[in-house]
Protein backbone atom coordinates (compact mmCIF):
# COMPACT_ATOMS: atom_id res chain seq x y z
CA UNK A 1 0.00 0.00 0.00
CA UNK A 2 1.26 3.48 -0.88
CA UNK A 3 2.35 5.73 1.97
CA UNK A 4 -0.11 8.36 3.14
CA UNK A 5 -0.11 11.90 1.79
CA UNK A 6 0.82 13.09 5.31
CA UNK A 7 3.91 10.88 5.41
CA UNK A 8 4.90 11.91 1.89
CA UNK A 9 4.59 15.59 2.82
CA UNK A 10 6.76 15.06 5.90
CA UNK A 11 9.60 13.21 4.16
CA UNK A 12 9.55 14.09 0.45
CA UNK A 13 11.41 17.27 -0.63
CA UNK A 14 9.03 17.87 -3.55
CA UNK A 15 5.90 17.69 -1.39
CA UNK A 16 7.19 19.59 1.64
CA UNK A 17 5.59 22.88 2.60
CA UNK A 18 8.95 24.55 3.14
CA UNK A 19 12.61 24.15 2.15
CA UNK A 20 13.74 20.52 2.01
CA UNK A 21 15.03 18.84 5.15
CA UNK A 22 15.18 15.26 3.84
CA UNK A 23 17.40 13.99 1.06
CA UNK A 24 16.67 12.10 -2.14
CA UNK A 25 18.53 10.15 -4.79
CA UNK A 26 17.56 10.18 -8.45
CA UNK A 27 18.42 7.06 -10.42
CA UNK A 28 18.97 7.85 -14.15
CA UNK A 29 17.80 4.54 -15.60
CA UNK A 30 15.54 5.73 -18.45
CA UNK A 31 17.27 6.92 -21.66
CA UNK A 32 14.30 6.86 -24.06
CA UNK A 33 11.35 9.21 -24.39
CA UNK A 34 8.06 9.06 -26.26
CA UNK A 35 7.15 12.71 -26.71
CA UNK A 36 9.01 15.63 -28.26
CA UNK A 37 8.74 18.62 -25.95
CA UNK A 38 9.97 21.73 -27.71
CA UNK A 39 11.85 22.95 -24.61
CA UNK A 40 13.58 19.65 -23.76
CA UNK A 41 17.19 18.81 -24.49
CA UNK A 42 18.46 15.68 -22.78
CA UNK A 43 22.20 15.50 -22.25
CA UNK A 44 25.02 13.44 -20.76
CA UNK A 45 27.22 15.83 -18.78
CA UNK A 46 28.30 16.68 -15.24
CA UNK A 47 27.94 20.45 -15.41
CA UNK A 48 24.34 21.48 -16.13
CA UNK A 49 21.83 21.67 -13.28
CA UNK A 50 18.51 21.01 -14.92
CA UNK A 51 16.08 18.15 -15.61
CA UNK A 52 16.96 15.79 -18.45
CA UNK A 53 20.67 15.79 -17.64
CA UNK A 54 22.79 13.01 -16.15
CA UNK A 55 26.44 12.05 -16.13
CA UNK A 56 25.57 8.53 -17.28
CA UNK A 57 22.64 6.19 -17.67
CA UNK A 58 22.66 3.25 -15.25
CA UNK A 59 20.99 -0.16 -15.34
CA UNK A 60 18.30 -1.27 -12.88
CA UNK A 61 20.74 -3.84 -11.50
CA UNK A 62 23.34 -1.16 -10.70
CA UNK A 63 20.80 0.88 -8.79
CA UNK A 64 20.92 -1.22 -5.61
CA UNK A 65 24.65 -0.72 -5.05
CA UNK A 66 24.34 2.96 -5.94
CA UNK A 67 21.57 3.55 -3.43
CA UNK A 68 23.53 1.68 -0.76
CA UNK A 69 26.55 3.92 -1.39
CA UNK A 70 24.37 7.05 -1.35
CA UNK A 71 22.89 6.12 2.03
CA UNK A 72 26.40 5.70 3.46
CA UNK A 73 27.35 9.18 2.28
CA UNK A 74 24.02 10.89 2.95
CA UNK A 75 21.99 9.05 5.62
CA UNK A 76 19.27 11.72 5.46
CA UNK A 77 18.10 10.32 2.09
CA UNK A 78 14.50 9.21 2.50
CA UNK A 79 13.33 9.22 -1.13
CA UNK A 80 14.41 7.20 -4.15
CA UNK A 81 13.22 8.90 -7.31
CA UNK A 82 13.39 8.21 -11.02
CA UNK A 83 13.04 11.28 -13.21
CA UNK A 84 14.72 10.46 -16.46
CA UNK A 85 16.66 11.47 -18.30
CA UNK A 86 13.93 10.11 -20.60
CA UNK A 87 10.41 9.10 -19.61
CA UNK A 88 9.93 6.49 -16.90
CA UNK A 89 7.03 4.74 -18.64
CA UNK A 90 8.45 4.72 -22.17
CA UNK A 91 10.16 1.44 -21.27
CA UNK A 92 10.35 -1.02 -18.38
CA UNK A 93 13.57 0.06 -16.65
CA UNK A 94 11.99 2.36 -14.05
CA UNK A 95 9.42 -0.14 -12.82
CA UNK A 96 12.03 -2.90 -12.65
CA UNK A 97 14.31 -0.58 -10.66
CA UNK A 98 11.54 0.18 -8.19
CA UNK A 99 10.89 -3.52 -7.68
CA UNK A 100 14.58 -4.03 -6.82
CA UNK A 101 14.75 -0.97 -4.58
CA UNK A 102 11.56 -1.95 -2.79
CA UNK A 103 13.06 -5.33 -1.90
CA UNK A 104 16.38 -3.95 -0.66
CA UNK A 105 15.34 -0.61 0.86
CA UNK A 106 11.68 -0.84 1.94
CA UNK A 107 12.10 2.22 4.16
CA UNK A 108 12.63 4.53 1.18
CA UNK A 109 9.75 6.43 -0.43
CA UNK A 110 9.59 5.52 -4.11
CA UNK A 111 8.90 8.49 -6.36
CA UNK A 112 8.49 8.63 -10.12
CA UNK A 113 8.09 11.40 -12.69
CA UNK A 114 6.44 10.92 -16.08
CA UNK A 115 5.07 12.88 -19.01
CA UNK A 116 1.91 10.80 -18.61
CA UNK A 117 1.51 9.58 -22.18
CA UNK A 118 1.41 5.95 -21.03
CA UNK A 119 0.20 6.59 -17.50
CA UNK A 120 -3.41 5.47 -18.00
CA UNK A 121 -2.24 2.37 -19.85
CA UNK A 122 0.37 1.43 -17.24
CA UNK A 123 -1.28 2.66 -14.03
CA UNK A 124 -1.75 -0.84 -12.64
CA UNK A 125 1.96 -1.55 -13.15
CA UNK A 126 2.90 1.67 -11.36
CA UNK A 127 0.71 0.69 -8.43
CA UNK A 128 2.07 -2.88 -8.35
CA UNK A 129 5.66 -1.58 -8.33
CA UNK A 130 4.93 0.14 -5.01
CA UNK A 131 5.34 3.73 -6.20
CA UNK A 132 4.42 6.07 -3.32
CA UNK A 133 4.32 9.41 -5.12
CA UNK A 134 4.02 10.41 -8.74
CA UNK A 135 4.77 13.62 -10.58
CA UNK A 136 3.14 14.20 -13.97
CA UNK A 137 4.21 17.05 -16.24
CA UNK A 138 1.06 18.66 -17.65
CA UNK A 139 1.80 21.80 -19.65
CA UNK A 140 -1.70 22.39 -21.01
CA UNK A 141 -5.20 20.95 -20.93
CA UNK A 142 -6.09 22.59 -24.25
CA UNK A 143 -4.70 20.65 -27.25
CA UNK A 144 -4.18 23.84 -29.25
CA UNK A 145 -1.86 25.15 -26.53
CA UNK A 146 -0.14 21.81 -25.90
CA UNK A 147 0.65 21.50 -29.61
CA UNK A 148 2.75 24.67 -29.34
CA UNK A 149 4.86 23.06 -26.60
CA UNK A 150 5.16 19.51 -27.93
CA UNK A 151 5.82 18.61 -31.54
CA UNK A 152 4.56 15.03 -31.45
CA UNK A 153 4.02 11.86 -29.42
CA UNK A 154 4.97 8.26 -30.18
CA UNK A 155 1.93 6.10 -29.49
CA UNK A 156 1.77 2.38 -30.27
CA UNK A 157 4.63 2.74 -32.70
CA UNK A 158 3.07 5.66 -34.56
CA UNK A 159 4.24 9.28 -34.64
CA UNK A 160 1.23 11.53 -33.99
CA UNK A 161 1.95 15.21 -34.43
CA UNK A 162 0.25 18.51 -33.69
CA UNK A 163 -3.15 18.90 -32.10
CA UNK A 164 -4.06 15.23 -32.56
CA UNK A 165 -1.02 14.11 -30.60
CA UNK A 166 -1.61 16.80 -27.98
CA UNK A 167 -5.21 15.70 -27.51
CA UNK A 168 -4.13 12.10 -26.96
CA UNK A 169 -1.44 13.15 -24.48
CA UNK A 170 -3.82 15.25 -22.38
CA UNK A 171 -6.48 12.54 -22.36
CA UNK A 172 -3.99 9.93 -21.16
CA UNK A 173 -2.48 12.25 -18.56
CA UNK A 174 -5.81 13.08 -16.91
CA UNK A 175 -7.10 9.52 -17.05
CA UNK A 176 -3.82 8.30 -15.57
CA UNK A 177 -3.88 10.85 -12.76
CA UNK A 178 -7.40 9.73 -11.86
CA UNK A 179 -6.35 6.08 -11.71
CA UNK A 180 -3.22 6.73 -9.67
CA UNK A 181 -4.90 9.12 -7.22
CA UNK A 182 -7.81 6.73 -6.69
CA UNK A 183 -5.25 4.09 -5.59
CA UNK A 184 -4.09 6.38 -2.79
CA UNK A 185 -0.84 7.46 -4.42
CA UNK A 186 0.08 11.11 -3.88
CA UNK A 187 0.18 13.03 -7.18
CA UNK A 188 2.01 16.26 -7.95
CA UNK A 189 1.74 18.04 -11.30
CA UNK A 190 4.56 20.06 -12.84
CA UNK A 191 3.89 22.71 -15.45
CA UNK A 192 6.65 24.39 -17.45
CA UNK A 193 5.69 28.05 -17.60
CA UNK A 194 6.16 29.60 -21.05
CA UNK A 195 4.32 32.91 -20.60
CA UNK A 196 3.64 33.62 -24.28
CA UNK A 197 2.14 30.18 -24.81
CA UNK A 198 0.56 28.89 -21.58
CA UNK A 199 0.87 31.86 -19.22
CA UNK A 200 -2.86 32.67 -19.34
CA UNK A 201 -3.76 28.98 -19.14
CA UNK A 202 -2.28 28.14 -15.72
CA UNK A 203 -5.54 28.44 -13.80
CA UNK A 204 -7.28 26.02 -16.16
CA UNK A 205 -4.47 23.48 -15.77
CA UNK A 206 -4.44 23.76 -11.97
CA UNK A 207 -8.22 23.43 -11.70
CA UNK A 208 -8.35 20.46 -14.07
CA UNK A 209 -5.55 18.43 -12.47
CA UNK A 210 -6.95 19.11 -9.00
CA UNK A 211 -10.32 17.74 -10.13
CA UNK A 212 -8.49 14.68 -11.50
CA UNK A 213 -6.89 13.98 -8.11
CA UNK A 214 -3.57 15.84 -7.93
CA UNK A 215 -2.75 17.31 -4.51
CA UNK A 216 0.28 19.53 -5.28
CA UNK A 217 1.19 21.80 -8.17
CA UNK A 218 4.62 23.07 -9.17
CA UNK A 219 5.23 25.80 -11.73
CA UNK A 220 8.65 25.42 -13.35
CA UNK A 221 9.97 28.51 -15.16
CA UNK A 222 11.11 27.77 -18.69
CA UNK A 223 14.85 27.30 -19.15
CA UNK A 224 15.23 28.52 -22.76
CA UNK A 225 16.78 25.65 -24.70
CA UNK A 226 16.19 23.34 -27.67
CA UNK A 227 13.48 24.69 -30.01
CA UNK A 228 12.43 27.30 -27.43
CA UNK A 229 15.96 28.61 -26.92
CA UNK A 230 14.90 32.06 -28.11
CA UNK A 231 11.81 32.17 -25.90
CA UNK A 232 12.26 34.55 -22.94
CA UNK A 233 12.43 32.98 -19.51
CA UNK A 234 9.53 34.06 -17.26
CA UNK A 235 10.05 37.18 -15.20
CA UNK A 236 9.54 37.17 -11.44
CA UNK A 237 6.26 39.01 -11.97
CA UNK A 238 5.05 36.39 -14.46
CA UNK A 239 5.96 33.55 -12.11
CA UNK A 240 4.21 35.27 -9.21
CA UNK A 241 1.08 35.86 -11.31
CA UNK A 242 1.00 32.23 -12.44
CA UNK A 243 1.37 30.98 -8.88
CA UNK A 244 -1.35 33.31 -7.66
CA UNK A 245 -3.75 31.98 -10.29
CA UNK A 246 -2.90 28.32 -9.67
CA UNK A 247 -3.14 28.79 -5.92
CA UNK A 248 -6.85 29.46 -6.24
CA UNK A 249 -7.37 25.78 -7.03
CA UNK A 250 -4.56 23.65 -5.60
CA UNK A 251 -1.78 23.68 -3.01
CA UNK A 252 1.51 24.89 -4.48
CA UNK A 253 5.04 23.58 -4.14
CA UNK A 254 7.36 26.59 -4.17
CA UNK A 255 10.89 25.25 -3.63
CA UNK A 256 11.76 23.44 -6.86
CA UNK A 257 15.49 23.26 -7.59
CA UNK A 258 15.43 22.09 -11.24
CA UNK A 259 17.06 18.82 -10.17
CA UNK A 260 19.21 16.72 -12.47
CA UNK A 261 18.24 13.14 -13.28
CA UNK A 262 21.16 11.92 -11.12
CA UNK A 263 20.81 14.29 -8.15
CA UNK A 264 21.84 13.01 -4.70
CA UNK A 265 21.41 14.77 -1.34
CA UNK A 266 19.19 17.43 0.22
CA UNK A 267 17.91 19.85 -2.46
CA UNK A 268 19.47 23.28 -2.07
CA UNK A 269 21.85 22.12 0.67
CA UNK A 270 24.01 19.16 -0.36
CA UNK A 271 24.89 17.48 -3.65
CA UNK A 272 26.77 14.18 -3.71
CA UNK A 273 26.06 12.99 -7.25
CA UNK A 274 29.65 12.94 -8.48
CA UNK A 275 30.88 11.27 -5.31
CA UNK A 276 28.23 8.55 -5.44
CA UNK A 277 28.32 7.78 -9.15
CA UNK A 278 32.09 8.09 -9.65
CA UNK A 279 32.65 4.73 -7.97
CA UNK A 280 30.50 2.96 -10.55
CA UNK A 281 32.36 3.89 -13.72
CA UNK A 282 32.58 6.74 -16.17
CA UNK A 283 30.06 7.96 -18.68
CA UNK A 284 28.10 5.32 -20.53
CA UNK A 285 27.35 6.01 -24.16
CA UNK A 286 23.59 5.77 -24.59
CA UNK A 287 21.61 6.76 -27.64
CA UNK A 288 18.81 9.04 -26.52
CA UNK A 289 15.78 8.30 -28.65
CA UNK A 290 12.08 8.91 -29.05
CA UNK A 291 9.99 5.77 -29.10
Amino acid sequence: MARSCKEIAAKHPCFARGPAQAGRIHLPVCPGCNIACRFCERSLNTTENRPGVTGRVISPEESVAIVRKALEISPDIQVCGIAGPGDTLAGDRALETFRLIGQEFPQLIKCMSTNGLRLAERADEVIAAGVDSLTVTVNAVDPEIEAQLNDYVIWQGQKIAGVEGARLLIKNQLEGIRKIASAGITVKVNTVLVPRINGSHIGAIARTVKEAGASRYNIIPLIPTAKLKDEPAPTCAEIHAARAEAGKYIELFLHCNHCRADAVGVPGRTEFSRLVYAEFGGSVKENFSHG
